[in-house]
């Protein structure tokens, strides 16, 4: 990890959104607790990927980190600030440095706008960046950047495919230099041929303009390809986190084991190497999580501590691996030949 100021650290995050229920009052009768005591830290130029089912508070937790959400409880530290704690000034500064990669490229671009109306907006907004004399130049250098023509400014988002408006839309989101860049699901609207390209993109970026990686996906592969670290999340709280070669070749969490035994193999010699594990029953609501370990309920080890006592993230292999679970063991290290 590299050494220095961490670039983003987040601590004991937590986001409640209030559940209501009847006709005309419309009373609140609970909390939907999306994302619940998450605390990480990243370190410039680190790409943290963080991986888990659908409605398992990936998509808030990006949110918060761009401030386009507040917690219920807890800190992002950026800058040395609480970005919570800002002012507007403050906040709209401390915002260009931290960008996002939409998911859905189809919707994230104003289909009235042209590529270069929709890149020079950041220059608008933050007129520092860029004297009006060199926009137009810019512009071209940041579509040549991501491996389209500079020609392409003059056109409209309807005349571009899937993979080339993802590419804009991260042109867009490096238009204003940023610091950090959080990926929410940025190639799972696209074929397989077209994610190839935007992850080979996004680590070149990286390594070009050593830019730090939150990078959001429920496709283990992709993750494992972009990610320096992965973080594992269930039902709004990380599971087990670690390096990429420990979580990978040793996934110690129950749910991270069955999860990795789900991944597709390529090589079909090696299928029958795997055990397969199959969970039994739903994900538990996040309105009523069940009580101690909230993944005991589908877990095939949960003894009876499982249920009195909800276990903290602690050390399995060494300080590069981190599970919480009461009952956290290595997987057979046969699971590196997946990588």
């Amino acid at each position: 990890m590299p050494e220095g100021e961490p670039a983003l650290e987040v601590r004991n995050l937590c986001k409640e959104f209030p559940v209501h229920r009847g006709g005309l009052l419309r009373r609140q009768e609970g909390a939907l607790r999306a994302v619940d005591d998450v605390s990480f830290s990243l370190a410039r130029g680190e790409a943290l990927g963080v991986v888990g089912e659908s409605g398992c508070g990936k998509s808030t937790l990006a949110r918060l980190l761009l401030g386009l959400e507040k917690p219920t409880a807890g800190q992002v530290i950026f800058g040395g600030r609480n970005l919570f704690e800002l002012n507007t000034q403050q906040l709209r500064a401390a915002r260009r440095r931290v960008q996002i990669v939409l998911q859905d490229p189809y919707t994230s671009l104003n289909p009235r706008m042209t590529i270069g109306e929709a890149l020079n907006e950041a220059f608008e907004i933050h007129p520092g960046l860029c004297p009006k004399s060199q926009r137009r130049e810019r512009v071209q250098e940041l579509l040549e950047m991501v491996g389209l023509s500079g020609d392409f400014a003059r056109r409209y988002p309807h005349q571009f495919s899937g993979g080339q408006r993802q590419r804009i839309g991260v042109a867009r989101a490096l238009a204003v230099k940023p610091e950090i860049l959080v990926c929410d699901e940025p190639v799972s609207s696209l074929d397989v041929s077209a994610q190839a390209q935007i992850l080979s993109l996004l680590r070149t970026l990286q390594r070009e303009l050593n830019l730090t990686y939150v990078f959001i996906a429920h496709d283990l592969s992709v993750v494992r390809y972009v990610s320096d670290r992965i973080a594992v999340m269930y039902l709004g709280r990380i599971v087990e986190v670690g390096t990429k070669e420990e979580l990978c070749s040793h996934p110690s969490h129950p749910y991270t084991q069955a999860l990795f035994s789900a991944a597709p193999i390529p090589d079909p010699t090696l299928r029958g190497l795997r055990r397969r594990i199959v969970l039994q029953g739903d994900v538990p609501s996040p309105i009523d999580r069940p009580s101690g370990c909230r993944f005991r309920t589908r877990c095939w080890k949960a003894k009876d501590v499982c249920q009195e006592l909800e276990p903290a993230l602690q050390e399995v292999t060494g300080p590069f691996l981190q599970a919480a679970c009461h009952f956290a063991t290595p997987e057979a290290p046969r699971l590196a030949a997946d990588r």
